[in-house]
């Protein structure tokens, strides 16, 4: 399993973004419910998760310093239809 892309992560909209914060930080409370329940088989997932959750706030960091960089609902709707 490779590493999440970045670039994944930048084209996500604010609410998006936000979204898959949330998401990521309750699969990785998830893995360690299973770690330490001792159900846990693909031990590399917390670095994957971790590498994902990292990513994402850096991205919500950048946009927080640039306002004007991020991409706004309207525009991801039109990237998308191209």
């Amino acid at each position: 399993m490779a590493f999440p892309k970045i670039e994944e992560a930048r084209q996500l909209n604010d609410e998006e973004l936000a979204a898959a914060i949330m998401s990521a930080k309750k699969e990785l409370f998830n893995l360690r419910f299973q770690r330490a329940t001792g159900q846990m088989e693909q031990t590399h997932q917390f670095k994957h998760i971790k590498h994902k959750i990292a990513q994402l706030l850096t991205v919500e960091r950048e946009r927080q310093l640039n306002p004007q960089a991020a991409p706004t609902a309207a525009s991801a709707a039109t990237d998308t239809a191209e």
